[in-house]
């Protein structure tokens, strides 16, 4: 087997050029907290009176996690190595570095490796008197089942759920308010991916699973996870079919209702198809009488290289609606 092309120096010094790159690109936006080069702040943070929202995960999904710190939206991502968890320590440092006295919100797609790390940092946190709450993403339908929804990965879903939780620190909501929406923000989530090769990592350049050249996994996992069903390759309108139908199944709404729309690239899936999933998506949507308010289409959560597409729905409510449109302006990301 071939090792994979990339344009890398070292495969060990990926994390840490990508985030020298990234903060030279958007220096408007973000920063390194000092002697914490993993830990990527705003620079509108701290802000005295603000729940303070740190993100964070493994490098290889950007744009997430750095890509969302701004206004409006998180206030810092703690940085880990390829598809691992940040260690506490620059989860800690993200966390003094935005503490502006209302309490912290850590927000994290649920991996035992992140919630073991994240959790120490706000048990370091509170020996400094910092109050920190914890919601884990768990939008991925395709992980568990609904009655163990807790066990959950979080996945492209966290676009929405981050976004709500960031309008609502920056509304200057008390904690319990923040908390409450990210809760719900996750409830009302749901993710289903499929994907049709596998990724590499910059450190060994290997597939990280084999899949045949014809066929297609539903419901893979965002580090190549094993998914639900492994087939041959759909057409576009099967493949949504598909994943809409899990969707539904799950998702309480009523004719009338509203809905975000996220379809999401893996990484090497071009605009070209995920324009061709999202026709089909307002499609099915529209014969189940929900209105969409909001779309975004694009690279959001990504795999590195691998091939594939998730489509994320979000089940809006009037306060959904109002943290979806509250306007943010991040790295990577802006809106309203």
């Amino acid at each position: 087997m071939h090792p994979t092309k990339k344009i890398l120096n070292l495969g060990e010094n990926a994390v840490d050029e990508m985030l020298e790159g990234a903060v030279l690109a958007h220096s408007g936006h973000i920063r390194q907290v000092e002697g914490s080069p993993r830990s990527i702040m705003s620079q509108t943070a701290p802000v005295a009176g603000k729940v303070g929202l740190v993100i964070g995960g493994g490098s290889g999904h950007e744009p997430t996690f750095l890509g969302f710190v701004g206004r409006g939206l998180a206030d810092a991502a703690a940085i880990g190595n390829v598809f691992a968890s940040p260690p506490p320590d620059p989860i800690l440092a993200c966390t003094k570095a935005v503490d502006g006295g209302a309490g912290i919100l850590y927000m994290y797609g649920n991996y035992a490796g992140d919630v073991m790390n994240f959790d120490m940092a706000a048990e370091m946190a509170a020996m400094d008197d910092i109050e920190v709450r914890t919601v884990l993403t768990t939008d991925d339908v395709a992980s568990a089942s609904l009655d163990e929804r807790d066990k959950r990965r979080g996945v492209a879903g966290n676009f929405f759920i981050f976004k709500a939780a960031g309008a609502a620190c920056d509304l200057m909501l008390d904690l319990d308010a923040c908390e409450r929406i990210a809760r719900k923000a996750n409830d009302r989530t749901f993710t289903m991916g499929v994907a049709l090769s596998p990724c590499s990592l910059p450190q060994t350049r290997k597939p990280n699973f084999e899949i045949g050249s014809d066929e297609m996994e539903i419901g893979l996992g965002i580090h190549g996870e094993p998914g639900i069903e492994r087939g041959p390759l759909r057409s576009a309108d099967e493949i949504v079919d598909d994943m809409m139908d899990r969707i539904f199944s799950e998702m309480p709404a009523e004719t009338g209702d509203s809905v975000a729309i996220l379809v999401n690239s893996l990484g090497s899936t071009p605009l070209m198809e995920l324009y061709i999933i999202n026709r089909r998506v307002r499609q099915r949507l529209a014969e189940n009488g929900l209105a969409v308010h909001a779309t975004w289409v694009g690279h959001y959560c990504t795999s590195l290289e691998m091939a594939g597409a998730s489509v994320t729905i979000m089940h809006l409510d009037a306060e959904l609606v109002q943290m979806i449109d509250h306007p943010c302006d991040c790295a990577m990301f802006r809106s309203g």
